[in-house]
């Protein structure tokens, strides 16, 4: 960590973030639009890189909105095969660089019949069934401890100040919990009824680990995800990447509109 975080200082002129913000598919191109430093993972010492396609893979800074922001243009993930400490590596260097606030997003599958590709929606609470925990091992007291409460992952007062940034804008925004599988599969038809039955609003192969390590930390939370495809049982259509990157670029401007007006209320 230490030789992480002085390569990352030394690199950016002792740039100091207090809001970290990670994009999922298809939503970094945000990223390109505010660099004032960028860093590429594989440069980094002790960073991982993307393989996924639409993750550029850079480590981006800049001041937003009056803001310090440290953003993360792609992430990793469980089913490329790098173990859950290595993919919540990137948020522990964030709390080590000052971020306070943390913004995770995502593209998912609405479970919710309700639900439209194209929709935003506020994540209240997660269900974790990628089948580990990115804390199993030993505990580093200097992070969080061992048992760390998870009753308020996502911040309430965050999801009201986001929604009332939505409202302002005309932004129709969902609110949901958020279903975590592994991957890299899709679901099944069975897998999306058990996933609505248990109280999924959304289901996708990211964020959840990054929001338990972010909680451990001592982050505020706030979790918005991209609809990107109705999923399996739900449409006939078949699911793919491809319809994800489309469907997120399509979302795209609202998105941008949405975090900028959440950066600057923050």
């Amino acid at each position: 960590m230490e030789e992480t975080i002085k390569y990352i200082k030394a690199k950016t002129d002792g740039f100091k973030p207090e809001i970290g913000l990670i994009l999922g598919s298809g939503l970094g191109e945000f990223a390109d639009d505010y660099c004032e430093y960028a860093l590429l993972y594989s440069d980094i010492p002790n960073f991982i890189k993307s393989s996924v396609k639409g993750h550029k893979g850079r480590l981006v800074f800049s001041e937003i909105e009056g803001k310090k922001v440290v953003m993360m243009q792609g992430r990793n993930h469980f089913y490329e095969g790098y173990t859950m400490s290595e993919i919540t590596y990137p948020v522990k260097v964030m709390k080590e660089l000052g971020v306070k606030t943390i913004i995770l997003t995502n593209a998912a599958g609405a479970v919710n019949e309700s639900f439209r590709p194209g929709d935003l929606m506020l994540i209240t609470d997660h269900i974790n069934f990628m089948g580990t925990n990115p804390l199993i091992g030993p505990n580093d007291e200097k992070f969080g401890e061992r048992f760390p409460d998870m009753s308020e992952i996502y911040k309430k007062d965050l999801i009201k100040l986001a929604k009332k940034c939505a409202e302002k804008l005309g932004i129709d925004i969902q609110r949901g919990v958020y279903f975590a599988t592994s991957g890299p599969s899709y679901e099944t038809p069975a897998e999306i009824n058990m996933a609505r039955i248990l109280g999924a609003d959304a289901v996708g192969m990211s964020t959840v680990p990054e929001a338990i390590v972010a909680n451990y930390c001592g982050l505020k939370v706030l979790g918005i995800s991209c609809i990107s495809n109705a999923a399996s049982g739900i449409s006939d259509m078949k699911l793919s990447h491809m319809e994800v990157i489309e469907t997120t670029n399509k979302a795209k401007t609202r998105f941008k509109s949405l975090i900028l007006s959440i950066l600057k209320a923050l």
